[in-house]
């Protein structure tokens, strides 16, 4: 079975010919990005784009997707995020690597085993990603995941455990976001 996998985010055109700049969010953007690969856009209303060209210009990979002739139709698909379809299976090389779809759902812990939250989504940044968790009480809170703050991470038994530090998960600071489950 085949899911779909965030490999990027298109950022702004790159010149008058419909280049645009991606914000990499794939350990093989050579693979992903490959002429002719399908990405899928993700919004309200997806569309399916199709890789023309993709270079690298000085550590930026620009992509020119079939369809988009100029910087104005470029320019239209800035923020959006793309992505690909792979097997369901498939893992990241790297054993410190995961797919957002692998830490959603996992159960938060405390580092004395106490149950913390839910991990509702996980955040891309720059400079690092955030666990957005659910506590008990519906407070949202935001964890940056960083070995320090988020020293375990079990996929097989589907939890992860929080740091115990002063404020990271305390409710009095998180903002409360109300629910689509009602």
């Amino acid at each position: 079975m085949q899911v779909l996998v965030t490999v990027g985010r298109i950022g702004r055109a790159h010149g008058i010919k419909g280049e645009v700049g991606i914000d990499v969010r794939t350990d093989e953007p050579d693979r992903r990005f490959v002429d002719g690969a399908t990405l899928v856009t993700e919004a309200k209303v997806s569309r399916t784009l199709t890789v023309e060209s993709s270079r690298w210009h000085s550590g930026k990979l620009l992509v020119k997707f079939a369809g988009v002739p100029d910087r104005t139709a470029a320019e239209q698909l800035r923020n959006l995020f793309v992505q690909c379809e792979i097997d369901e299976d498939e893992r990241p090389e790297d054993p410190d690597e995961y797919y957002d779809r692998d830490l959603i759902g996992l159960t938060v812990r405390t580092a004395d085993g106490e149950e913390a939250g839910e991990v509702r989504d996980v955040v891309h940044l720059p400079s690092q990603d955030l666990l957005e968790i659910r506590r008990p009480a519906g407070n949202v809170v935001l964890v940056p995941l960083v070995e320090e703050l988020v020293p375990e991470l079990n996929l097989d038994k589907r939890y992860v455990v929080v740091a115990d530090r002063p404020g990271l998960l305390d409710p009095e600071g998180a903002e409360v976001v109300p629910t689509d489950e009602a």
